[in-house]
């Protein structure tokens, strides 16, 4: 098959699968597309909001359309490493046997990611970024495709761990849920309260999606198109010449080289599932929110006076 005969094809699929997933998320519908572009990207998201906003029932009907094996941890304080990752028991003939641990799975639903300390959000670290483990000094490779989808409560919270900085670049998107409309929340209610439960089909199998993933990274980009997301990204450091008033004033740190890495990626997974055969400067602007909202530190004047990262990131373009 011709890749535009391939992206013709993924189009198709994507917008079924955006059916199948509204049969159970009400609404929600950049959200959905974020998550969804992040898996086609082979990137990990978080998902950030206020318990009740459907955010695990999201990523589980997310993981059954895509025809993953999935597993979820809910992480809490007294959660261990051991615990994510595996560990080495005796067996009945005295040798150590390797009992694999719940991040062997394609989609993992780390749930409730900053209950838990950073000990233990840092076992999942090489996870996300080797797609391995390491063990009692041996090497455990994960099954492709392997995404990480983790959901947060706000910080601000009560026995909530802020995330480090090092584990949310590892992040692609960070999406922010909020409040349903008053007729979402009518249709949800409805819904979840008649004893009816709809069910979803897969539409994918593991290594198709490994195939969209490598196609979508073969998509050409213009020059242009990658100078000006790197451009945006220089903008967002305050000791860069380029960045702005708005910047310098209120940001105390900016976002590294991964997130231009990241806007290329997801800005080519944005045309693609458009049906377009390469990226332009709006593809950019469109994911550009989601992939700078984690990484950009606002300084204390900028919490003062109220002002969101959404609104600094915005005025960049």
């Amino acid at each position: 098959m011709s890749d535009v005969a391939a992206v013709k094809q993924l189009v198709s699929k994507y917008n079924a699968l955006r059916t199948e997933i509204s049969k159970v998320i009400v609404g929600q519908d950049e959200v959905v597309e974020q998550v969804l572009l992040s898996v086609f990207s082979g990137g990990h998201a978080l998902l950030i909001g206020v318990p009740g906003l459907a955010k695990t029932l999201l990523v589980n009907t997310v993981a059954q359309t895509l025809g993953l094996k999935f597993k979820r941890i809910q992480f809490t304080p007294d959660l261990m490493p051991s615990d994510i990752l595996g560990s080495e028991i005796l067996d009945k003939d005295r040798n150590f046997k390797f009992i694999k641990g719940p991040i062997f799975a394609n989609i993992i639903l780390a749930d409730e990611i900053n209950r838990t300390p950073p000990k233990t959000q840092a076992a999942l670290l090489e996870a996300m970024q080797e797609r391995a483990v390491t063990i009692a000094g041996q090497h455990y490779k994960l099954d492709l495709p392997y995404f990480v989808l983790a959901t947060q409560n706000p910080i601000e919270q009560e026995g909530t761990y802020p995330l480090p900085e090092a584990q949310l670049d590892r992040f692609m998107f960070a999406v922010n849920l909020d409040y349903p409309s008053f007729s979402e929340e009518v249709e949800v209610v409805k819904s979840t309260t008649a004893g009816v439960q709809n069910e979803v089909n897969s539409l994918f199998t593991a290594e198709e999606i490994i195939e969209y993933q490598q196609l979508i990274r073969k998509i050409p980009v213009a020059d242009n198109v990658i100078e000006y997301a790197v451009t945006l990204v220089g903008k967002t450091r305050p000791d860069s010449q380029a960045a702005p008033e708005l910047v310098k004033n209120y940001i105390d740190w900016g976002a590294g080289p991964r997130a231009s890495q990241n806007l290329i990626l997801a800005a080519k997974a944005n045309a693609a599932l458009h049906g377009k055969f390469s990226p332009d400067i709006e593809d950019v602007q469109k994911v550009a929110t989601g992939i700078l909202r984690h990484r950009l530190i606002k300084n204390y004047k900028a919490e003062a006076e109220g002002l969101t990262i959404e609104k600094i990131i915005t005025s960049l373009f």
